[in-house]
């Protein structure tokens, strides 16, 4: 039961920081600027203004769709998947493997990847100050939880309890 709980919380945890990562405006950091996948918030004044993002080219711009598209996919997955995990404890016969709930993990995880990769190889490449916010790096934490629960889902078996 303490497994089942620590699993849980580690679900529930793991979709707030991928939540946080989608929504809040720090993937990419400067001394007055914030950007987000959706938008920027520049220091002008001593007051923070937001702007559409309109700095990046044509290719770059359905670079950062995709980041935007993959981020929200890995939102909805995992979310899916702590519903599903939920009825699966109720439904699946005992000695079974919780393999839906870990491919939706799975597939959740490879959306996270994704989307930080592409924010890491297509954009900021060029900008000489500035750097990866928190976001960004709870991205990539939520990609390494959504991977360890994707194990943790597929291999053990709901006991006969």
């Amino acid at each position: 039961m303490l497994v089942l709980a620590g699993i849980v919380i580690l679900h529930v945890t793991t979709v707030i920081l991928l939540l946080v990562a989608t929504i809040d405006n720090a993937w990419w950091v400067t001394d007055t600027a914030y950007t987000d996948l959706w938008g920027r918030w520049d220091l002008i004044n001593l007051d923070w203004h937001y702007s559409d993002l309109k700095k990046y080219t044509e290719v770059q711009s359905d670079f950062l769709q995709s980041v935007q598209a993959t981020s929200v996919l890995a939102c909805f997955f995992t979310i899916l998947a702590l519903f599903v995990f939920v009825a699966q404890l109720f439904t699946l016969p005992k000695g079974q493997r919780f393999i839906f709930t870990g491919i939706l993990q799975l597939i959740a995880c490879l959306c996270i990847m994704t989307a930080a990769s592409i924010y890491t190889a297509q954009l900021h490449t060029t900008d000489k100050k500035g750097g990866y916010g928190h976001s960004y790096i709870l991205a990539w934490i939520s990609f390494v939880l959504t991977l360890f629960l994707t194990i943790t889902y597929i291999v053990p078996r709901k006991r006969n309890e």
